[in-house]
């Protein structure tokens, strides 16, 4: 990335969060520290790539990062302490998932979770720093996967579709078929029809 912002520490943990947004399903964050010797060409915000360029790079991440940690946020926990503090929650089970524990965490976005290390929030970062991409790249590849088995789980509501989004189709859904477990009862499209 040509506006990557420089770091010197030797173990940097990029982090981002997924799902912030559906009206079903957790929240997934990542953490990953990329191997300096084993690069990654073509990461970028994962929003901004194909579902098959994702796919494929969140398999090189894997393999080549230095080591990657998931972390998740469910339902209930969105319910309970808000999406804000449930998608903090997730990252910080990523980071501590972690096989090495990081020097610095760079997350992407305004807030930053508490961690052990220090940590740097960073507006846009899953666009400028290149391990705040393939957090975000792999993280969004697990929770797409996740929405597909749930798809098949509670079928109709076209889940592998738009991942929980609220989509026109999925409002309909809610409407005609109700409200499932898996659905955020405090978002108020959920909410109204309780």
């Amino acid at each position: 990335m040509s506006d990557s912002i420089p770091i010197q520490a030797t173990r940097v943990a990029g982090v981002d969060e997924v799902g912030r947004g559906p009206l079903a399903g957790p929240v997934v964050a990542a953490a990953v520290i990329l191997h300096p010797d084993r690069p990654i060409n073509g990461l970028a915000d994962s929003k901004k790539l194909s579902e098959k360029r994702r796919e494929a790079l969140s398999l090189l991440i894997r393999d080549r990062a230095h080591c990657w940690s998931l972390g998740r946020a469910e339902v209930e926990e969105i319910d309970r302490m808000n999406i804000l503090q449930a998608s903090l929650l997730a990252m910080q089970r990523a980071v501590e998932g972690l096989a090495i524990m990081p020097q610095l965490a760079l997350v992407d976005g305004r807030h930053a979770p508490d961690l052990a290390c220090s940590v740097d929030a960073i507006i846009g970062g899953d666009s400028k720093v290149e391990a705040i991409s393939a957090a975000s790249i792999i993280a969004k590849v697990a929770r797409d996967r996740e929405m597909v088995e749930l798809d098949a789980r509670y079928p109709g509501y076209g889940l592998a579709k738009h991942k929980g989004y609220p989509t026109k189709q999925h409002l309909q859904c809610l409407l005609s078929l109700g409200v499932t477990p898996i659905h955020r009862r405090t978002f108020a499209p959920v909410k109204r029809l309780l």
